[in-house]
């Protein structure tokens, strides 16, 4: 390590004497009032060292003769512990405390018109979800495994307008959209227009991590699936029978001009880890009876779909048009981190925007606290959650609906 400029080359001389708080050379074993705590013959230039780069231990007057060695030494040591590296994870270091959150779609949804049966196996649908994601995060994975393995099993959950179960096209087909982003990086990955890809949201993570993209579409994203040996299916995979009879078995997200009955269920999740690192996905069927490669927000990173350790990780659902033009995922994480909002009046105050602007949906969201939003703006959202402290909760309905 080199020295502070005035003292370099009298590593020697420092050794001898040294200059005191009053400008006095002090002699070999001497101790005159005013000394630096750093200014003893002993540890010579690396104590001053120290003394420049660790303000804390700089300055000590009229310490005795008798304590000052042992002072010096304790000092000395803090003084080193200083210039060690530290290694930050997460924003503000490591935690114990998790907390995963998941959604499966908003829409008009009334706890007086779902049959019991059909509101318990949305339950369970989703608890299974978030025990699955949840499992990774309490044996140590990151946040990313998590999300990937939440959204994965509500893609082949037939419940979920995600993969298998999705809506088709204007002409018939499934085409599914994805995106996934790490917190810690805002490094991301996404996709749309997919139609064999089996688990789109395995190939958002591919994506970021084994590309030096962010979004693939349509065939060359299923050509790079192929080619990271993820498995494809036949299109016929996606189409249940209750989608070829048209009978809807999820939310699907409406364009606008739609009644605003029609129901929406795109699938996403957001997870805080051990390490302190956050992390957003979501995976979506899109609208019914899309025309033209629609592309609606779930894959746009911002719109969609965001995570930043510095504020918070997101995932929207609901009329995507919108969704894109509100900008509605960053938006929360900007009014936490430019306009100090705490994370539930960000994100209902972006809820409030998209109505502004002729939307409806709704937002889970998770900062790097582990504090929990899941505002909506329709009767209903198929959410659920882990908190840091362990409590756990299945909620379709608004809070007054379901007590």
């Amino acid at each position: 390590m080199q020295l502070p400029p005035q003292r370099q080359g009298k590593e020697q001389e420092t050794s001898d004497a040294c200059v005191d708080s009053s400008g006095r050379r002090a002699e070999s074993g001497r101790n005159p009032g005013g000394d630096s705590l750093f200014c003893f013959p002993i540890y010579g230039a690396s104590a001053q060292i120290i003394q420049h780069t660790c303000p804390l231990y700089t300055t000590m007057c009229d310490v005795p003769v008798r304590v000052h060695r042992a002072l010096l030494i304790v000092g000395t040591l803090l003084g080193w512990v200083c210039l060690l590296p530290v290694t930050v994870q997460g924003q503000d270091g490591p935690s114990s405390e998790t907390a995963l959150v998941i959604h499966g779609g908003a829409g008009s949804l009334s706890a007086d018109e779902m049959s019991d049966d059909r509101e318990e196996a949305y339950r369970l649908a989703l608890r299974t979800a978030l025990q699955e994601g949840n499992a990774v995060l309490r044996d140590g994975g990151s946040a990313l495994d998590a999300v990937q393995a939440a959204i994965t099993t509500m893609e082949a959950d037939t419940l979920f307008n995600a993969a298998r179960g999705a809506v088709r096209t204007s002409e018939g087909a499934v085409e599914l959209d994805a995106a996934i982003m790490d917190g810690a990086t805002r490094n991301a990955g996404a996709l749309t227009g997919v139609q064999t890809v089996k688990h789109p949201i395995r190939l958002a993570r591919a994506i970021m991590e084994d590309s030096y993209h962010v979004m693939f579409a349509q065939e060359g994203a299923e050509a790079f699936a192929e080619q990271q040996g993820l498995e494809l299916v036949e299109n016929e995979y996606f189409i249940t029978a209750a989608r070829r009879s048209g009978e809807e078995k999820a939310p699907a997200d409406p364009p606008a001009a739609q009644e605003e009955d029609e129901k929406y269920g795109t699938v996403g999740a957001v997870a805080l880890d051990a390490a302190g690192n956050l992390a957003a996905g979501t995976s979506t069927g899109g609208i019914s009876d899309k025309e033209f490669g629609r592309v609606g927000d779930s894959p746009i990173v911002g719109a969609g779909t965001y995570a930043h350790n510095a504020s918070c990780a997101v995932s929207a659902t609901g009329q995507g048009e919108f969704f894109i033009r509100g900008v509605a995922a960053h938006s929360v994480a900007s009014r936490m981190r430019f306009g100090d909002r705490p994370l539930g009046e960000a994100a209902q105050r972006t809820i409030d925007e998209i109505e502004e602007l002729g939307g409806v949906g709704g937002v889970i969201a998770l900062d790097r606290d582990g504090n929990i939003a899941t505002p909506f703006s329709t009767g209903g959202m198929f959410r659920a959650y882990v908190a840091p402290d362990g409590t756990t909760a299945v909620r379709i309905f608004d809070a007054a609906a379901e007590e």
